[in-house]
């Protein structure tokens, strides 16, 4: 048996040790960031053997990992084809928009009016700290995208941290996650990315801290849209997943 393989049937052996749902979750994980990050591109087919090589556990394990995927959006499956990675379009990124729009608005209201000293404490906390994460991105977009990112997620999650209900944030979060690649290529492309998103997340900030809670609202709902409209009229990506080749 070559070291490799030895080392996978070791790290499996060990993983199973927590049990096969603990495995289960890491793979599932490890592959939605792999998913994210374009290491397996929109349409490409995931393979059951060499993702189970790859990654060092069972098929078994895999394909739990890739239903799991599914129900994220980020995997589909077809009759007698087996798995492949989502496709990205401007149909689905709109679509993606709209939903966001609809669960954050929602969520964020809810937080400017309830929200008490402490869901404001935290929401100029982590405007601070992606504040400082937008100048990194500006001076390397490359570089400082990674830490962006998580700032970015920090800072919207703060924002509507008051809010009451457990389906909203959990589908948001969801959805998130889901435009998190469009996210990728906008910022990727774009002159000046962090100013650019500084200048947005500045003024959602400064209307939900004075609790104006519309103006809050549809500044976040243009900055959703942004991204959208950057990717529409750069022609970035395809029209609709049915045009593929």
């Amino acid at each position: 048996m070559s070291t490799v393989k030895m080392f996978q049937r070791r790290t499996e052996t060990e993983s199973e040790s927590d049990g096969p749902r603990s495995l289960i979750e890491s793979t599932y994980e490890q592959l939605s960031i792999d998913i994210i990050h374009g290491k397996y591109g929109p349409g490409d087919k995931l393979r059951l053997q060499p993702l189970s090589e790859n990654y060092g556990v069972s098929v078994g394990t895999v394909r739990e990992s890739l239903s799991l995927l599914m129900s994220d959006g980020l995997v589909l499956t077809q009759s007698q084809k087996g798995f492949r990675v989502a496709p990205m379009s401007l149909v689905d990124f709109e679509d993606l928009a709209k939903a966001r729009v609809l669960l954050e608005a929602s969520a964020l209201r809810d937080s400017i009016v309830s929200g008490k000293d402490d869901w404001e404490g935290r929401v100029v906390q982590a405007y601070h700290q992606l504040s400082l994460a937008e100048k990194r991105l500006e001076a390397n977009p490359i570089a400082g995208f990674e830490i962006w990112e998580q700032r970015n997620q920090e800072f919207h999650d703060a924002l509507v941290s008051a809010s009451s209900s457990r389906w909203v944030q959990k589908f948001r979060v969801i959805l998130y996650k889901q435009a998190e690649r469009y996210r990728r290529l906008s910022t990727a492309r774009r002159v000046s990315p962090g100013v650019l998103a500084h200048s947005e997340h500045e003024k959602i900030f400064e209307l939900a801290i004075a609790r104006d809670a519309d103006a809050a609202v549809e500044a976040l709902s243009f900055h959703i849209w942004s991204a959208v409209e950057f990717l529409k009229g750069r022609g970035l990506i395809l029209e609709s997943p049915d045009k593929e080749g």
